[in-house]
């Protein structure tokens, strides 16, 4: 390993020491809904990948409360709520084509 690459890893070994468990699951669950808004339409659409990606904002939403602020907890259960919506109606058009 070369010594740029270990600086580089010595870099990012240090900013991840300042993000806490909290933060990173918070940015995580705001990744995970927006592959989940692309999978359910589209040209990237496939509700297999939509499915799994509302699954995994399920599981994680519960783990997050009173770790994380009130007002983003609120905001990923209206995310939730709505993905959930738009998976069922995707699927609803899917089974009547």
């Amino acid at each position: 390993m070369g010594e740029d690459e270990q600086r580089l890893i010595a870099e990012l070994h240090a900013e991840l020491a300042k993000v806490s468990v909290s933060d990173f699951l918070l940015q995580t669950l705001h990744s995970i809904a927006m592959l989940a808004y692309q999978r359910l339409g589209g040209e990237g659409r496939d509700l297999v990948q939509a499915k799994l990606a509302i699954d995994a904002l399920q599981t994680l939403v519960p783990v997050l409360e009173g770790s994380a602020p009130e007002e983003a907890m609120r905001d990923f259960g209206q995310v939730l709520a709505s993905l959930q919506l738009a998976y069922a109606t995707a699927v609803s058009e899917d089974s009547e084509a």
